[in-house]
């Protein structure tokens, strides 16, 4: 079974800066879905403008990616809007991804 991993997931059905967030996935044996918080995500194999997965229940689209170092996630990083990091990563994320201690 593949590790859960921790990744960047940005819901883009609405607009291209959706709601985005820093959380832990799991990916199929196979590496063609993701599943986080109870939701199925397809690939979308390329199909989809500035998506890469679908939701399978609703068809909302998401980016959903390995987080950046620099923490410059967004596709369009002129976005103000926060990314929310899960509360059961956000110390893991800090520390091994950004290589810092978490802010307060």
């Amino acid at each position: 079974m593949p590790k859960p991993r921790i990744m960047y997931i940005e819901n883009k059905s609405g607009s291209l800066n959706g709601p985005a967030r820093i959380g832990r996935v799991t990916f199929s044996k196979t590496g063609k879905s993701v599943s986080y918080d109870g939701r199925i995500f397809r690939s979308s194999k390329g199909s989809r403008f500035k998506a890469n997965y679908v939701d399978v229940e609703t068809g909302e689209e998401f980016w959903i990616s390995g987080p950046r170092k620099d923490g410059r996630d967004r596709l369009y990083p002129e976005s103000s809007s926060p990314v929310e990091i899960d509360a059961d990563v956000a110390e893991e994320y800090w520390r091994e991804i950004r290589g810092m201690n978490q802010p307060d």
